[in-house]
């Protein structure tokens, strides 16, 4: 609990400064810049953006990739989606205006292609893992959905029994990385999770994306990171991914911590967006 409460206040602590803040605004307007792409524009020193970006790492509220010998900044939702969650879902006020309206600039899909989310979790990694891959655990947080695999790299993934040939494991590393392609948007997947025709078609039409689990343990808990990448430009399926991944990582991350996934009601912005993406 105190980590915990060190965490919040490292938010709290981080979004109090209003430079911080504008540089969260210009990775909500395109994620994956550089330093001196963040430089840019700002009426501050190269060296107080940097000291900056570190408080806002520190937080999570920032995650970083390396690409050659460029560092690379993304905004990170999940810090202050676990704030709403812990209190607006406990004392059920849905339209608590300064919360909901931070959470949704936060959450809004990053311009750059690739997507990224990640979330601490009070479990071990093998937990993690197996509620990445394990069909009795997918279809409690997941919406129902259930995926089958032996997870070996090579290996076919099958999603609610609809056989894919182009959906294979294509990284393995238990309980560390696991990497898939995405599965194909067949007529019979549609008609499964409900989607119309028009939207099956545009996602069709789309190149094959893929979805990478980074479990890595941090102190007691797990910190998982989710990237969905291999986006077009325009990308339907990237804008639905946007908000059904923030709702399928919450929820397992409830069920490994508490044993239940998180209700569909409290949860409306997401109901049915996940069980779409999927």
């Amino acid at each position: 609990m105190a980590a915990y409460s060190r965490g919040v206040d490292a938010v709290f602590k981080a979004l109090a400064d209003p430079g911080r803040r504008a540089l969260l605004d210009r990775l909500r307007e395109r994620g994956g810049q550089t330093l001196g792409e963040l430089c840019q524009g700002m009426d501050m020193a190269r060296q107080s953006v940097s000291k900056h970006l570190a408080v806002l790492e520190a937080a999570d509220l920032v995650v970083t990739e390396r690409r050659g010998r460029e560092k690379l900044h993304r905004l990170n939702a999940a810090p202050v989606t676990d704030i709403v969650d812990r209190w607006v879902s406990r004392y059920h006020q849905p339209r608590a205006h300064a919360l909901a309206d931070l959470k949704h600039v936060l959450e809004e899909p990053l311009d750059d292609n690739d997507f990224v989310y990640m979330s601490y979790i009070r479990a071990t990694p093998e937990q993690v893992w197996d509620a990445l891959t394990r069909p009795e655990f997918t279809r409690r947080y997941w919406d129902g959905t259930e995926l089958v695999s032996t997870w070996e790299q090579g290996a076919r993934v099958s999603w609610d029994g609809h056989e894919d040939a182009g959906q294979v494991v294509l990284e393995s590393d238990r309980p560390r990385l696991l990497s898939y392609t995405w599965h194909t948007f067949t007529p019979a997947w549609a008609e499964h999770v409900g989607v119309d025709e028009e939207l099956r078609a545009k996602l069709a039409a789309e190149p094959r994306t893929r979805a990478t689990f980074a479990i890595e343990q941090v102190g007691e808990l797990v910190k998982l990171t989710v990237t969905h990448s291999g986006f077009e430009p325009g990308s339907t399926l990237r804008g639905m991914v946007g908000e059904g991944w923030p709702h399928i990582v919450s929820s397992l991350k409830s069920l490994l911590e508490t044993g239940s996934p998180l209700p569909l009601e409290q949860n409306d912005p997401f109901d049915g967006v996940s069980t779409a993406i999927g």
